[in-house]
């Protein structure tokens, strides 16, 4: 259960100001890389926050909602040009220090999904692995991520209706594959990914 506990430590520690930063689009073959920073208001926690992996896309949805309203946020993207120019891990430490940088005020604290730092945070920082489902930080930086990164894979398929993406996100499914089959490669793909080399 996720209940504020990293938080207060590091409030007790001296911290005020503290974001959970989380990325999604890793493994996809199209789209960007999504990451949030996000300060949570702890009086105003919404119910069942939680690893958005372990949740329905209609909870992630209504979560996301109050936490736009009720928490400083910020999403930043590291584009398909970036992935393919610096790689997909470099690309998503991009995309992390941009979503730090936009926060409102600067944070006094980060704590990051994963096992490595970024390089370019502007604050002391610490990784946590699956922090998804330790943090509530982190797991309301992993909602808003994902929300926002289906949303505008939807988006796209609206333009781009072949490959399934408002259904897939842009992970290789059968439907994605399918549809490379029959319409190519879009701008939209990871060129640098191996599994779209192959349509090129």
């Amino acid at each position: 259960m996720l209940d504020g506990a990293t938080e207060h430590a590091l409030r007790q520690s001296g911290y005020a100001r503290i974001c959970g930063v989380d990325e999604v689009g890793r493994g996809p073959w199209a789209g960007p890389v999504v990451a949030a920073a996000v300060v949570l208001d702890m009086s105003r926690l919404p119910d069942g926050l939680n690893d958005s992996k372990k949740l329905t896309a209609a909870r992630r949805e209504r979560l996301y909602d109050i936490l736009m309203q009720t928490a400083d946020i910020s999403i930043a993207e590291a584009s398909v040009a970036e992935i393919d120019r610096l790689n997909i891990l470099r690309a998503t430490f991009l995309a992390m220090e941009r979503a730090v940088a936009g926060l409102p005020a600067k944070p006094d604290y980060a704590l990051i999904d994963g096992n490595r730092i970024p390089a370019g945070l502007p604050c002391p920082a610490q990784s946590v692995i699956k922090g998804d489902g330790k943090v509530l930080s982190i797991a309301a930086a992993s909602v808003v991520a994902k929300v926002h990164r289906d949303r505008l894979m939807a988006r796209l398929a609206e333009e781009y209706p072949h490959y399934g993406w408002h259904t897939n996100a842009g992970y290789g499914t059968a439907a994605h594959q399918q549809g490379l089959d029959v319409a190519g490669v879009t701008p939209h793909h990871r060129r640098s990914f191996r599994p779209v080399q192959e349509y090129l």
